[in-house]
């Protein structure tokens, strides 16, 4: 990296840890999962809580290191920020919940949009059945010229383990199989095998490693990994 990309990943870094010095003596939340490996889903971010992230992922999947803050603003929308190294970036992204009554959820929103890029927002809507256990998720996004399909399903052991495939339409896109681990009430780690839907199925690896905060919200009764 030059020295000018050194110098903006030594402050980021440094932001991120002045916040969990900021929040790290704040009441505990239980933690909540960043979509699934591939999609976003459509349930809500907490209102009050807020998610960090570090995301390591083949650089042919996206941004190879990123770092995310996911912030639950309301009972019915969330906002969330990604901080993108190589290249540098910012994204950005949001989602609103039009029904919200489990088992039945339906979300639209947008997502990867980089105005230092100029990349446009890729609009969504979505809609899931939610359970104990299972989890089903479709709807479509719009990425580009074109719309895409987006199909996810999560299988929920209990609290700490979840199993997780999902699939987004597109040849630049993929299909994925991962699961996610609830270590504690706050962290977690979920890693995933990417096979990509062209016409090789080249492998790519991720990993996301996420703590949440219960910032402003009391009294938010435990919730299991899928919430």
């Amino acid at each position: 990296m030059d020295t000018a990309t050194k110098k903006s990943v030594k402050l980021s870094g440094v932001i991120v840890v002045t916040i969990f010095a900021m929040l790290a003596s704040g009441p505990k939340s239980f933690a909540t999962t960043k979509g699934l490996s591939q999609i976003v889903t459509p349930d809500l971010q907490p209102k009050g809580d807020l998610s960090l992230s570090f995301q390591i992922q083949d650089k042919r999947i996206a941004n190879p290191y990123q770092l995310q803050a996911e912030l639950g603003l309301t009972d019915w929308g969330e906002v969330a920020v990604f901080r993108g190294f190589q290249p540098d970036e910012w994204i950005f992204g949001t989602e609103i919940g039009l029904l919200r009554k489990e088992p039945y959820l339906l979300s639209i929103g947008f997502v990867n949009w980089s105005p230092h890029l100029d990349i446009d927002p890729q609009p969504f809507i979505e809609a899931g059945y939610y359970t104990e256990h299972h989890k089903v998720i479709a709807g479509a996004i719009h990425a580009g010229y074109k719309n895409e399909a987006i199909l996810g399903y999560a299988y929920d052991f209990n609290e700490r383990w979840r199993l997780q495939v999902d699939f987004q339409s597109g040849s630049e896109n993929s299909s994925t199989i991962g699961f996610t681990c609830n270590v504690t009430p706050d962290f977690q780690f979920n890693p995933a095998l990417y096979v990509n839907n062209g016409p090789k199925h080249d492998l790519f690896g991720y990993i996301v490693f996420t703590y949440t905060f219960h910032v402003w919200s009391k009294g938010w009764p435990p919730r299991s990994i899928g919430r």
